[in-house]
């Protein structure tokens, strides 16, 4: 690998500093270091560019980098991801968050960057969500797609709402809940797990829907393989609209009637791995951190 994409806030001068800690570690490797033009006057504020630095807009960023290392939490980590898919590009997780449950190292662990240069990698292949919502007369008014999950509820208020659930047009069950989540295996171990859904390997073929704090003693959560389409259709009564929100960054309108289709998608994240450490050992380790 030559061009390496620094990703992170430069507008917090600790996340500021460790990614250009980690460009000057990458120049030592001969790495041509490409950084977001808007945070060009941060770094000659700082009196630390080099001339490997590259200035590029986002989008050439994502296009150009041969890998984009991410410095921050998961949340940093999904919104790379939905930008570095489209591009098939690979992603390196260094942790700056409290949990950083899907990055790879800590800022103690920079030497292991080697690995990037002398092929010593696994690449982590993760699964996908692509998401449309479509209105009763079946146009679609918007899409997207997720690496953790799609969450339908009634935005930042907690009240019960209506929803059906079907699967290939059949009707699976219905929903008096909080909302539902419909997560990858990926997103297994975020928000679906906190509502009571299955830890599932990253690896299996399967989409999890969890409802959220059911008003319901039959409801649980339910597994479906990866080839099956969901929709879960809006049948609330008492709100005009609910919310769609995908990797708990982008919010969409949902009104009564609505459907929101939701199949695996064809893109995928693809993670950069040093470490030999399984599934259950990397969860292990990460959610005793927190304890």
């Amino acid at each position: 690998m030559k061009n390496i994409a620094l990703i992170t806030n430069f507008n917090i001068y600790d996340k500021a500093n460790a990614a250009l800690t980690v460009a000057e570690e990458l120049v030592k490797y001969g790495a041509s270091v490409m950084l977001a033009s808007i945070n060009k006057d941060r770094i000659f504020r700082l009196h630390k560019n080099k001339k490997e630095y590259v200035y590029l807009s986002l989008e050439e960023l994502y296009r150009e980098a041969d890998a984009i290392i991410v410095l921050g939490g998961d949340g940093s980590l999904l919104d790379a991801a939905r930008r570095a898919a489209p591009h098939g590009k690979p992603l390196l997780g260094i942790n700056m968050g409290r949990l950083g449950y899907m990055t790879e190292l800590e800022m103690s662990e920079l030497a292991l960057l080697e690995k990037l240069f002398t092929g010593e990698y696994e690449l982590d292949r993760r699964a996908m969500l692509h998401i449309a919502v479509k209105t009763q007369n079946g146009g679609t008014r918007a899409e997207s797609f997720a690496l953790n999950d799609a969450v339908i509820s009634n935005g930042s208020v907690a009240r019960i709402v209506d929803l059906e659930l079907y699967e290939a047009g059949e009707l699976v069950t219905t929903y008096r809940a909080d909302g539902v989540i419909v997560s990858t295996p990926t997103g297994s171990t975020a928000y679906s797990m906190s509502a009571g859904g299955p830890i599932t390997d990253p690896h299996l073929g399967c989409l999890c829907v969890t409802p959220i704090c059911s008003h319901s003693l039959t409801a649980r959560p339910i597994v479906f393989r990866d080839d099956a389409t969901l929709e879960i259709k809006n049948t609330c009564q008492r709100e005009k609209m609910l919310y769609l929100t995908v990797d708990g960054k982008i919010n969409f309108e949902i009104y009564r009637g609505d459907f929101v289709t939701i199949t695996k998608s064809p893109m995928e994240t693809a993670l950069i791995r040093f470490k030999k450490s399984g599934f259950y050992n990397r969860l292990q380790n990460k959610m005793n951190a927190q304890d």
